[in-house]
């Protein structure tokens, strides 16, 4: 029997579904009227650097599609622009509601922006509940036999896979029930209103929403059987291109683990260890905090990082004179998304080529990328530079061009967004500086004139990185 004298408030953020949804769920289990809200949070939007934010618009056109899937359930989303820490309990008061419902998130600032909004409506007499829903597991279900957290990717992957045979997975059934309609005005504000630009997401190949997801991932379904073999190339279909929609919550990660598993195989079972390393990534940002804006492990702040403005601008801007390092560096450019295994690549180039501080280059992909996430872009890049939690040492240097030969032989992903390139021999395009002269003559492409040289040499790259890492073998001793 419903319980009419009850009243509650789904708050939405990063879980913008209505299927699979675990606050939705417990709200509408509870009973009574159950009302949702989403709020721009002005103080994230306002220190974006562009109005033409392509985040910003994958949100709005996703919340768009989630209101019209409120409203044919008889509900709508509310949405406010402002400090969620006074938005929220203003609502709550003004909805007479007992409880906010949230799916939990893990990150730093976000925790003690729901910290201060549980003790606001604590003041007023109501509770925040908070569930677990953007990861398969957190908190204490993933410990290490002396109760810790792990540190180490794969024994955690192995509890993590053990636990999940004992526990299963299911969805939460937040699809069916019916919502309270807004008593206020509600509805999905315009971009231009919130003060940014509307964007053309598909010309991006960006489906927003869970229509957008729900096309995606049916059409991977197709490709999971072959996803090992082909993952690593870039110039290959071989990805999911879920990685926003995981991002954002337009699809479940219930879903696709249940999924993964039903498909079985290398295929299905590869994926899903990229499914784990997900969760590795936030139980990591979630138990050692300190990880943003320092290494995992302490010794390695002592690393003195080159201070080259030049270097790094000519990284931003694929600019490097290393073909597939600066392909990759276009393709986010254009597109705000980048293929993982070329993540890797410009990563280990922008710390053990260029001597970077892996901070300036993980700000830069917070910047750019679609997809960002605050764990797994930390964990990359900190993977990346040895300074995160890795049983794998520092030498451990991508060389770009071997790279580049190996996960893009024919050169199919450097021509498309180097195009400069397009007429270089298969022989020469992973490495043009070494074509000779004639060679560039005949082919209209001069180094130095029609593309950069290389701005440093990778050998001897390598070697100033090995030096620079001494003084972690010199604290460890």
């Amino acid at each position: 029997m419903t319980n009419h004298a009850l009243r509650s408030l789904v708050w939405f953020r990063r879980d913008l579904r209505d299927t699979d949804h675990a606050a939705l769920a417990a709200a509408l289990a509870d009973g009574g009227a159950v009302y949702c809200v989403f709020v721009f949070d002005s103080g994230i939007l306002e220190a974006l650097p562009t109005r033409a934010d392509r985040r910003v618009a994958f949100i709005h056109a996703s919340l768009l599609e989630l209101d019209a899937a409120l409203r044919a359930r008889g509900g709508g989303l509310l949405v406010r622009y402002g400090d969620p820490c006074a938005e929220i309990p203003r609502l709550a008061e003004d909805l007479a509601v007992s409880h906010v419902y949230v799916n939990r998130d893990y990150e730093p600032q976000a925790k003690a922006r729901d910290a201060a909004v549980s003790a606001a409506l604590a003041e007023q007499g109501r509770q925040l509940l908070a569930f677990r829903d953007q990861v398969v597991f957190d908190g204490d279900e993933v410990l290490t036999q002396a109760g810790r957290p792990y540190s180490v990717f794969t024994p955690y992957r192995n509890a993590w896979l053990k636990r999940l045979h004992e526990t299963g997975i299911s969805a939460f059934d937040s699809a069916s029930g019916m919502l309270a309609p807004p008593p206020v005005a509600s509805g999905v504000p315009t971009l231009e209103e919130i003060g940014f630009v509307a964007l053309d997401l598909p010309v991006l190949g960006v489906q927003p929403g869970m229509s957008g997801a729900r096309g995606r991932f049916e059409e991977f379904c197709n490709r999971l059987p072959r996803y090992r073999e082909q993952r690593d190339f870039p110039a290959v279909k071989g990805v999911s291109y879920l990685s926003v929609h995981l991002r954002f919550g337009t699809i479940s990660v219930r879903e696709l683990v249940a999924h993964a598993l039903h498909v079985g195989g290398e295929g299905g079972m590869t994926w899903l260890s990229e499914l784990v390393w997900r969760d590795f990534y936030f139980m990591i940002l979630d138990r050692f905090p300190h990880v943003v804006g320092n290494s995992f492990r302490p010794e390695y702040d002592a690393i003195v990082w080159d201070d080259w403005p030049e270097g790094l601008a000519a990284w931003q801007q694929g600019r490097t004179g290393y073909p597939l390092v600066d392909a990759a560096m276009r393709q986010m450019a254009s597109s705000g998304y980048m293929h993982n295994r070329l993540r890797m690549v410009v990563a280990s180039f922008l710390t053990k080529d260029l001597g970077i501080d892996w901070r300036l280059g993980e700000r830069w992909f917070a910047d750019s990328l679609i997809d960002f996430d605050l764990s797994a872009n930390n964990g990359g890049w900190q993977w990346a530079a040895s300074t995160g939690c890795d049983a794998q040492p520092w030498f451990r240097i991508f060389n770009p061009v071997t790279q580049s030969e190996r996960f893009d032989m024919q050169g199919k992903f450097i021509r498309r967004y180097v195009p400069e390139l397009a007429a270089v021999p298969d022989k020469w395009v992973h490495a043009p500086w070494r074509m000779p002269a004639a060679v560039q003559q005949s082919c209209g492409v001069v180094i130095g004139r029609d593309c950069p040289a290389p701005l440093v040499d990778h050998d001897e790259a390598r070697r100033r990185t090995l030096a620079r890492y001494e003084v972690v073998k010199k604290l460890r001793a």
